[in-house]
């Protein structure tokens, strides 16, 4: 072989082997940079999370002792809520509640998109169960997701909804069924803001008298709704006992008799909420608003298993 073909044919050797050597390099480059980005991703997807998470429950501040007497230093303090923060409806009117019927405690707050799909599935069976004195009915609202809008949204419905208990709370239920419409609820991810006016027309149409609603809006027990909003959390049988938020409060929050009621066993027992509640008081969805059909398990019984 001429000893130009043996440079030429070392000229193209090299030349491969460059290329070989330059395409590992980018292939190396492109692992690093994937890795990079999936990395990123699954950084970007906890946040996005533990964001989600931690929004959608109170925070814990105090211990349940300090929190509790900061609770009684407020001032304006409304008069019908249970030392717990509650307000109880029955048929027989406010803090009057019916023997041998279970009671059925819910914890809202009213920028909650979860609070709004449990009472959208559940206002019209409540307010059957309610009239005929077969439930007793605790409402408890909170205000701690007023940092999801740019107006305290939260506390403002909250605040409205406990004058309306305190001066009208024959027309209790409706304004809460108003305040979670569908299409009134605000959108927690993409908030605009929400005038008194309208929370007020929303409290007008469910029957509150037009005078109440007006003073609903002042912004009375505004101090009152947020020390609760610091003591409710810290209280542990209301902590969710299993799943992602175990050891934490989150709304809404259901307990029947004074038991948690875990609502994520309903989708796996394939019921909706109000299928779901009536067969965990033990009642017959036919047996609603029915005077005198009580639910089996009484005022003290544990809530039937979905199962």
């Amino acid at each position: 072989m001429s000893k130009g073909k043996q440079n030429r044919k070392a000229a193209l050797k090299a030349q491969e082997e460059a290329r070989r050597l330059q395409e590992a390099k980018e292939r190396r480059q492109q692992t690093t940079i994937g890795v990079i980005v999936t990395v990123a991703l699954i950084i970007l997807i906890a946040l996005g999370g533990f964001l989600y998470w931690r929004s959608h429950r109170p925070v814990k501040t105090q211990d349940l002792g300090q929190a509790h007497q900061a609770v009684a230093k407020v001032k304006e303090k409304p008069s019908a809520a249970n030392d717990q923060g509650g307000f109880l409806i029955s048929s027989q009117g406010l803090n009057k509640p019916v023997a041998k019927a279970p009671t059925v405690e819910i914890y809202m707050d009213f920028m909650c998109p979860g609070c709004g799909a449990l009472h959208r599935g559940l206002d019209s069976t409540l307010t059957g169960l309610v009239d005929a004195g077969q439930i007793n009915l605790v409402i408890y609202p909170m205000s701690f997701m007023d940092r999801l809008s740019t107006d305290n949204y939260s506390t403002r419905t909250g605040t409205a909804t406990i004058y309306v208990a305190q001066h009208d709370p024959d027309h209790l239920l409706p304004f809460i069924a108003n305040l979670y419409a569908k299409d009134f609820q605000p959108d927690e991810s993409d908030y605009h803001p929400v005038s008194n006016d309208k929370i007020r027309q929303q409290a007008i149409k469910a029957g509150v008298d037009p005078k109440v609603a007006d003073q609903a809006l002042k912004g009375h027990y505004r101090d009152w709704i947020k020390a609760m909003d610091a003591y409710t959390p810290l209280r542990k049988e209301l902590w969710n006992p299993s799943g992602s938020n175990k050891g934490q409060m989150t709304t809404p929050t259901v307990r029947i008799n004074g038991n948690y009621w875990e609502l994520g066993n309903l989708s796996r027992a394939g019921l909706d909420y109000s299928s779901g509640l009536l067969k965990a008081l033990g009642l017959d969805q036919s047996k609603v608003g029915v005077k005198g059909a009580m639910p089996a398990i009484g005022a003290s019984g544990h809530p039937r298993s979905l199962d």
